[in-house]
């Protein structure tokens, strides 16, 4: 084992979470892909094998340290980009059944490689827009879990990502910096989507030391009839 899959192990195991061979190998060989990927479209900025272990593996795990995954059954991950952190939490933990949503159809394409790929199973791949699909019955108020990655304010990403979680269910936001100022501009929008602030929760990434923060939001009724509104439009207008 290279110093870089060591360090990786020894960080994961310090939350507890164990990887196997097979996950061990299922890592290495995403990693393999994304870079070969990446020479032919845009997926990362981040090439070097040890800052993809720890700015994209282990910073997409993280959720798993503050959210007891192991009694979640469904996760959807929300503009997914590049698998992020909707895969490496498959790998982590084969029983979620995965659901990702990417308005890009070539990122899907790249996913279901690597779903291909790695031999994943239970993962569903959605090319589409996040307002359009949360108002299909399938995904409409269906997840146990719904995160997204860096991918807008709360404000707007409350419509985005809110509308896919079950009465119940938990809407994590990973994001960098203190995300204070964001929290108090999404407060409308948290109570017209059904939305309650659990906590958030603030970490280090390993090595470099970079602010991340988890905001955790449960669902505490079923989206109502009007959200989320057409695409492009909560952008356009976000509710604050």
């Amino acid at each position: 084992m290279d110093q870089t899959v060591a360090q990786f192990t020894e960080l994961l195991g310090q939350h507890g979470i164990k990887l196997n061979s097979t996950q061990l190998h299922q890592f290495e060989l995403y990693y393999q892909e994304l870079v070969s990927w990446n020479e032919k479209m845009n997926l990362t900025g981040i090439t070097e094998r040890d800052q993809v272990y720890m700015k994209h593996f282990y910073d997409s795990i993280s959720l798993a340290f503050y959210l007891n995954l192991e009694e979640r059954g469904s996760l959807a991950d929300i503009g997914s980009g590049a698998g992020f952190p909707g895969i490496p939490l498959k790998i982590c933990f084969p029983h979620l059944k995965l659901t990702i949503v990417d308005s890009l159809s070539k990122r899907i394409k790249f996913l279901q490689h690597i779903c291909d790929t790695l031999q994943l199973e239970g993962v569903q791949l959605i090319h589409g827009r996040a307002e359009d699909i949360a108002r299909q019955g399938a995904h409409r108020d269906a997840y146990d879990v719904v995160t997204a990655r860096a991918v807008a304010r709360m404000a707007l990403l409350n419509e985005f990502c809110l509308p896919f979680v079950k009465k119940g269910g938990v809407f994590a936001a990973m994001k960098g910096s203190d995300p204070a100022e964001e929290l108090t501009e999404a407060k409308y929008s948290l109570k017209e989507l059904r939305g309650q602030l659990m906590k958030v929760e603030p970490f280090k990434l390993p090595v470099e030391e970079s602010a991340r923060h988890i905001i955790l939001v449960s669902k505490t009724a079923t989206t109502p009839a009007k959200y989320p509104r057409k695409a492009g439009i909560p952008a356009k207008t976000p509710l604050v």
